[in-house]
C-alpha cells in the first residue's frame, strides 16, 4: 500500500529542497504509472527511465521528455525507436562511440559523465562505476563524435551516487558517519568544479537542453550548482528504510507491504508467509525489509527474510491470521513483487492501481 498523505508530503518536501530547480522523476523508484502521473502533476518535469523498452512503452501512452538513464544495446528497441517516430520524445544515454554504432541518427542522446570521487592519485575510487568519460577533454571529444555522426546532443548527466545514495548517519556507527561526511564534502567540492568545466567544454561543441545530476539524497547540494539545470529524484516519494540514515531530510514512510502470520512455532516467535525481498546493492542487513507494525518485531538472525517464510521475534501477541507490516529498504524494487498497490488516504482505501508488473511489464 501507499499512503497518499505521506506521498504528498514527501513530494512537497522534495520540491522545497530543490529550491526552484526542476526535478526529473526516476521511474525505477516507483514503477507505478498512476503514482508517476501524480508526481508529474505535482511538479516533477520529465522522467528518467531505466530501460529503453520502458521508455517506448510510456511514449506510446503519450508521455514525452523521457530520458533513458542507462546505455542500451537492445537492437530491437532501438529499431522501434526509429521506426515508430519516437525520437523526439525519448533521449538515450551514451558514454562511448561503440554505443553510437547501434543507434540510428538523428536520435537524441545524453552524454553520461563519471561523477565518482577519486583520491590518493586515483588509487581510491568511491562512487558508482558508470561512465569512462571523466574530464572536460574526454567529454568534448565524445560530444564532437556525437555531433559529427548526425545525432542531437540533448543533454549531459553526472550522477554522484557516493553523495546521493549513501546515508551520512549510519545507525550505531559514529566513526563511519564522520568518514562519510568528510568524503561527501570533498567529493561535492571536486565535482562542482569538474562538472562546471565539463559542461562548459561540451557547450562549446553543441547546446545542451539539460544538465542532470544528483538524486534524492543530494538535492540541495546538486541544485545549488550553477551548471546543473535539473536534479533526478524519486525514491524520496516512498521513503524507504535506507533513507533513515540521512541527516538533511526525513521522508515520511509512504510505501509498506503486509504479510500474514501463518504459524507460531514458539513463544514470542511468529512466522509470516514470504518476505524474502532484499534490496539490490552490497549484501547486508540494511538491505532486508524491516517489520514496523506491530512495533517491537525483529527478523531472526539465522533466517532473515526468507523466500517462503520469515520468522519474527518479539511477537508475543501475534496469532495465526494476524497481519504484519513491513517497509522495504529501497523504493521501486518492491513493485516487482506485487501486481497492485492499494492507495490510502486518511486511513481509508481510495483506490487500487497496477504496478508495472501488474500491467504485465518487467523491464528489469
Amino acid at each position: 500500500m501507499v499512503d497518499l498523505d505521506a506521498f504528498d508530503a514527501n513530494l512537497a518536501d522534495l520540491m522545497r529542497r530543490a529550491n526552484g530547480v526542476p526535478l526529473r522523476l526516476a521511474s525505477k523508484s516507483l514503477r507505478v504509472r498512476e503514482l508517476a502521473d501524480q508526481a508529474l502533476c505535482g511538479g516533477f518535469r520529465g522522467m528518467l527511465c531505466f530501460t529503453l523498452p520502458e521508455a517506448l512503452w510510456l511514449a506510446r501512452s503519450g508521455a514525452s521528455d523521457l530520458v533513458v538513464g542507462y546505455p542500451t544495446v537492445d537492437r530491437a528497441a532501438l529499431r522501434q525507436l526509429s521506426e515508430e517516430g519516437l525520437q523526439e520524445r525519448i533521449t538515450v544515454m551514451v558514454d562511448c562511440a561503440e554505443q553510437l554504432d547501434l543507434i540510428e541518427p538523428p536520435a537524441r542522446v545524453c552524454l553520461d559523465v563519471d561523477a565518482g570521487f577519486r583520491a590518493l592519485g586515483g588509487r581510491l575510487r568511491i562512487g558508482a562505476k558508470r561512465s569512462p568519460v571523466r574530464t572536460p577533454q574526454q567529454a568534448a571529444a565524445l560530444a564532437r563524435e556525437i555531433v559529427a555522426r548526425g545525432f542531437v546532443l540533448d543533454g549531459l548527466m553526472a550522477y554522484e551516487g557516493q553523495i546521493a545514495g549513501v546515508g551520512d548517519r549510519p545507525p550505531g556507527k559514529p566513526l563511519l558517519a564522520l568518514a562519510v561526511r568528510g568524503m561527501q564534502a570533498l567529493s561535492a567540492r571536486e565535482l562542482a568544479t569538474r562538472r562546471a568545466a565539463i559542461v562548459e567544454a561540451v557547450r562549446e561543441v553543441a547546446p545542451l537542453r539539460f544538465v542532470n545530476g544528483g538524486g534524492t539524497g543530494s538535492i540541495e547540494r546538486t541544485a545549488a550548482e550553477p551548471a546543473v539545470t535539473e536534479v533526478a529524484a524519486g525514491s524520496g516519494l516512498f521513503g524507504p528504510t535506507l533513507f533513515d540514515a540521512y541527516r538533511a531530510f526525513s521522508p515520511r514512510p509512504a510505501a509498506l507491504f503486509a504479510l500474514p502470520v501463518v504459524r507460531v512455532p514458539s513463544a514470542g516467535v511468529a512466522t509470516v508467509l514470504g518476505g524474502g525481498y532484499p534490496a539490490s546493492g552490497p549484501a547486508g542487513r540494511d538491505r532486508l525489509p524491516r517489520p514496523v507494525a506491530p512495533p517491537g518485531l525483529k527478523l531472526d538472525r539465522s533466517e532473515g527474510a526468507g523466500e517462503v517464510q520469515t520468522p519474527l521475534h518479539g511477537a508475543g501477541a501475534l496469532r495465526v491470521g494476524d497481519r504484519v507490516w513491513f517497509r522495504h529498504a529501497k523504493a521501486g524494487e518492491l513493485s516487482e513483487r506485487f501486481p497492485e498497490v492499494h492507495l490510502i488516504r486518511r486511513g481509508e482505501i481510495v483506490g487500487t492501481v497496477p504496478t508495472y508488473r501488474g500491467e504485465g511489464k518487467t523491464f528489469l
